[in-house]
């Protein structure tokens, strides 16, 4: 065989092989995430260990696009159909809020959804064990727990006799947690300052222009553009004295007084095995929706200390988390 044989054939065999070299390498999914920002990025850090765990590494079998929109909802649609247009796989969508927009704004992309509201009641999927559409994803006990996290509040500081609460009206997820804040300070007999509030530029002026003498505690209804500016609150509450319950317990080692609700990184978590589905073909109309139920209540002793509150030992032995 002479010289010119032997490069045509190695040619030939190089150029045959290119094609099944590609097939064999690993597709890289694109995964969108939607969210206000805040705390629910714990979200994010939870899907990357849940998917890391079923196999798939960030960077080799997927990239997240990430779109933060700072608390701002309005930007919702946009970035919704911003993704689509891009020809994501699937796009995440964290709090009912945005995952009602994006349910406006999109028409082929598969969402797996994280939501603290009922997603029946919210238009998202047929019911629980059949979606019947492109929404699936992971429900979590957040809205119901209203009540509890006011009656907790109250065994902390047990002359408890006025809480100021900010939401956007506009948001009817907002609307409905707020209506239950409502009738849980009536029953214990407590006054409900609501402040409502369009905008985190709104919202922070009416922080910074609270006055601690006029309430006596800050609560959180839940609003992902009010807990987008989770930090923020929590500090202007300290630097006034007042003490902070929020509807994540995470937030009492970023210095609330107390958190009670679920964990969002378990939420995350949970929802990698949702997207990891959808990414190998399921569609969601045939992936359940999963209740996530457990929560847990961390108080921060630290804080108290700084605020001026003594936390009872009742609640102190009942916390999961106690940050020293």
């Amino acid at each position: 065989m002479n010289k010119k044989t032997v490069v045509a054939l190695l040619a030939t065999w190089v150029l045959a092989s290119v094609p099944l070299a590609q097939a064999q390498q690993t597709k890289v999914y694109r995964v969108g995430v939607i969210l206000e920002g805040g705390p629910i990025y714990a979200e994010v850090d939870g899907l990357k260990d849940g998917l890391k765990e079923l196999g798939f590494a960030e960077g080799k079998h997927y990239v997240l696009e990430i779109r933060d929109l700072k608390g701002d909802r309005k930007a919702t649609e946009a970035a919704a159909r911003s993704l689509e247009r891009e020809k994501v796989d699937v796009i995440c969508t964290l709090s009912t809020s945005v995952t009602t927009a994006v349910k406006r704004a999109t028409t082929e992309v598969p969402i797996v959804f994280a939501v603290g509201s009922d997603p029946v009641v919210a238009g998202l999927v047929e019911s629980f064990a059949k979606p019947g559409g492109r929404f699936t994803g992971v429900h979590y006990s957040s809205a119901d727990l209203t009540g509890k996290r006011l009656e907790i509040l109250k065994a902390i500081l047990p002359e408890l006799r006025k809480v100021v609460t900010f939401y956007d009206p506009s948001n009817q997820v907002a609307l409905a947690n707020a209506k239950s804040a409502r009738e849980a300070a009536r029953q214990l007999k407590i006054e409900l300052v609501e402040r409502q509030v369009a905008s985190v530029e709104e919202l922070r002026r009416g922080l910074i222009a609270l006055k601690a003498q006029d309430v006596d505690a800050y609560f959180h209804t839940n609003d992902a553009m009010v807990a987008s500016q989770a930090q923020f609150i929590i500090d202007t509450a300290k630097a006034k004295k007042l003490p902070t319950m929020f509807s994540v317990p995470s937030l009492a080692a970023q210095g609330a007084l107390a958190g009670y609700g679920v964990s969002y990184h378990e939420v995350g978590r949970l929802s990698a095995k949702y997207v990891q589905r959808v990414l190998t073909g399921i569609s969601p109309s045939n992936l359940p929706v999963e209740s996530l139920s457990r929560v847990e209540l961390a108080v921060n002793l630290k804080t108290a200390q700084e605020i001026g509150v003594a936390i009872p030992q009742a609640v102190r032995l009942r916390a999961d988390k106690v940050i020293q």
